[in-house]
């Protein structure tokens, strides 16, 4: 996810060895193919200019300056969003790991902005809070404003497509109203004056993330994940807050060997942030950016990596409680989701839903006379997804909270939301899955969303961009490999079927 910007300006006083410049294309003149290659699949970042030119947010969002450069709109949000309340990081105050938070309304927000404007306080160092405006779920509140079209790069989206259709939590003792909203989805707007800042971090679920600004410009510091270490104590508990401060040597005696890419990304250019790559961002003007955090079979190992290095810590910490603990590993899991916000059965829900719908289309495209069309090119998708969860499900199998013991007591939402496979694919948030990844793989093979025919949710039959058949039977045919799956092996059974029998 975007970061802020730093307290002392464009860089000012940085304390950071800089050994390269994030590389800058254009957008226009980029394939698909050759996104994944360059930079997807490497995990290398990139700025990709040319894409928000005909972006409604670019026009409705931001007011012309004499210099020819635009600034935030103001006045236009609070007129026409009167959101109850938005998320606010104070920037200069420190909360644990992060900025301390505040709720308040739109129009409190933008007479806040307004009134430091004009006292003339346009940096951290000036009386009052320097407030930044972050995570607001602008899409789920105004659905019928469309702000701006996700580039094609970006399409193959499996956390805001599975959250557009599912609840991340299904375990009731979790899913609880406020962590239904804070993960309602993960598409951003972000608002600040020049000045706001976020810490350093990575992103949540160690997942991709791309930040659009809409207006403004923003100063990118970024650490490879090779490096990400030295940025941690000696426990690698901790890690540096903030690059631009004093960092201990004692405390964090790895820092100063650290290496950096830097990066001055201007009004309508896209940066693309891999996953695992700390960075921390300085606003140097008036800001307006639009951010997803995303991934896909290309880092879901990453997703994996930090779920169970999560799950480890949080065990650490309870273990010498198992004993007299009725329900050890259902804690343990109650708490990775607390503390990163899914845990191992959210996650194995999730990968399952999406074994189901890569099976469908790889079913059609596999049957000639039944798609439109066929070819390894577009095979190789949905057996590259496939393979990339059949790795992380082999890996979940060994795990404590899928041995037979704790699958016996585990929820029984947990349970009837992966056992029944029929019931799965008959469900109204599963074909709605299924069809928005059929359409995103259209959207990348063509360029653009051209959909042969309208599809309703409610409409019996074959949802896949693929199908040619009004009596398609790939229900059946997924049934006729599985009927109920109760853990990763099954999983794993599934997908060696489906792609070496099927």
């Amino acid at each position: 996810m975007e970061g802020g910007g730093g307290r002392r300006g464009a860089g000012a006083g940085r304390r950071v060895k800089v050994v390269g410049q994030v590389e800058r294309v254009d957008g226009r003149s980029l394939t698909y193919p050759e996104f994944v290659e360059r930079f997807m699949k490497p995990n290398l970042p990139v700025v990709l200019t040319g894409l928000t030119s005909f972006w409604r947010s670019c026009e409705d969002w931001t007011l012309a300056t004499p210099d020819d450069r635009c600034r935030p709109n103001l006045a236009f949000f609070a007129q026409n969003f009167p959101s109850p309340l938005v998320q606010v990081a104070d920037c200069s105050s420190r909360e644990f790991t992060d900025q301390k938070r505040l709720e308040m309304s739109m129009q409190e927000f933008v007479d806040h902005w307004v009134g430091k404007f004009c006292n003339g306080s346009t940096n951290g160092d000036s009386e009052g809070s320097l407030l930044y405006l972050k995570d607001w779920h602008f899409v789920k509140e105004y659905p019928d404003y469309v702000a701006y079209t996700t580039p094609t790069f970006f399409v193959d989206d499996w956390l805001n497509m599975y959250l557009d259709s599912h609840p991340m939590h299904r375990d009731p003792d979790i899913a609880n109203h406020k962590n239904e909203i804070n993960c309602a989805d993960y598409r951003f707007v972000y608002m600040g004056a020049k000045g706001t800042w976020t810490p350093l971090h990575a992103d949540v679920f160690r997942s991709y993330s791309w930040s659009a600004n809409v207006c403004g410009r923003k100063l990118w510091l970024f650490l490879p994940p090779s490096q990400s270490h030295r940025i941690f104590d000696r426990n690698l508990r901790s890690s540096v807050y903030d690059i631009n401060d004093d960092v201990s040597g004692k405390q964090f005696p790895e820092f100063n060997k650290t290496e950096w890419l830097e990066c001055i990304q201007e009004q309508n250019e896209i940066i693309f942030v891999p996953s695992g790559w700390y960075h921390q961002v300085h606003n140097l003007e008036d800001t307006i950016s639009i951010n997803h955090n995303w991934f896909n079979a290309y880092n879901l190992h990453w997703v994996w990596n930090l779920l169970h290095e999560d799950y480890k810590v949080a065990k650490e910490y309870i273990e010498d409680i198992r004993d007299i603990c009725d329900d050890f590993e259902g804690l343990c899991q109650r708490n990775l989701a607390a503390n990163t916000g899914m845990n191992f059965y959210d996650f194995f829900i999730f990968i399952t839903r999406f074994v189901l719908a890569n099976v469908i289309e790889l079913y059609h495209i596999q049957k000639p006379e039944d798609a439109k069309f066929n070819s390894s090119e577009t095979t190789h998708p949905f057996v590259y997804n496939l393979m990339s969860i059949r790795d992380v499900a082999s890996e979940m199998i060994s795990t404590e909270a899928f041995s037979t013991e704790n699958l016996c007591i585990i929820s029984k939402e947990n349970r009837s939301a992966v056992s029944d496979v029929t019931k799965i694919l008959e469900e109204y948030g599963f074909r709605r899955l299924w069809m928005s990844l059929s359409e995103a793989y259209e959207h990348i093979s063509r360029g653009q969303r051209n959909c042969h025919e309208i599809r309703y949710l409610n409409q019996k039959g074959c949802l896949s961009v693929a199908c040619l058949k009004s009596d398609c039977t790939v229900v059946d045919h997924i049934t006729s490999l599985v009927c109920e799956i109760h853990g990763p092996e099954d999983l794993v059974r599934l997908i060696d079927t489906a792609l070496y029998d099927g």
